[in-house]
């Protein structure tokens, strides 16, 4: 229940950036499938890590990175979603090129990679996690705004923040949708 409603509003934050990136109805379509899934690989991690209420030991921290590939490896020969991959593996690559699973930067991001990075941190922030409660809007706001160009790309970033400033996603209804549940 946790890692669903967490993928659900991911696949909403995703298809609202991919609309106002001029994608059409069929290519958000296919993007709210991908984002639905960009978390498959986390039934490869121990419980142990997914639940632990605690920082991560390196060892750890190493184990739940390879969801990204473990997500990739299980859905690589499933057809019928295009681009499926690009968002499972790439969603933890960074527009810097310090992220994982290959380091790559900007463009060589594909852009499902890119656009489910920044929702899927944001949903990450706004919502209680097993380790932390959610974050203040307004850290997190701070937070997406400082890491463009660096963790996020900086037009995805951009039009996430300006999606929250016009209220398209609105904070009130996401913090009470968030009370009730924790997502890993």
């Amino acid at each position: 229940k946790r890692t669903q409603m967490h993928s659900i509003r991911v696949s909403k934050y995703s298809v609202m950036i991919a609309r106002e990136l001029g994608f059409s109805e069929k290519e958000c379509e296919n993007l709210r499938k991908v984002a639905l899934l960009h978390d498959i690989g986390k039934i490869g991690i121990p419980d142990r890590i997914l639940n632990k209420p605690a920082k991560l030991t390196d060892e750890e921290y190493a184990i739940m990175k390879s969801h990204v590939t473990i997500g990739a490896e299980i859905l690589k020969n499933f057809k019928s979603i295009e681009h499926l991959t690009d968002g499972i593996k790439y969603h933890h690559e960074r527009y810097d090129g310090r992220g994982y699973v290959l380091g790559l930067k900007g463009d060589e991001i594909p852009i499902y990679g890119r656009i489910i990075a920044v929702a899927d941190t944001f949903d990450a922030m706004t919502a209680n996690r097993v380790y932390r409660k959610q974050l203040d809007i307004g850290v997190v706001l701070a937070e997406i705004e400082r890491c463009k160009g660096s963790q996020f790309d900086p037009v995805c970033a951009d039009i996430l923040l300006r999606l929250v400033h016009e209220g398209k996603i609105d904070i009130s209804k996401l913090y009470q949708d968030n009370e009730s549940e924790s997502v890993v």
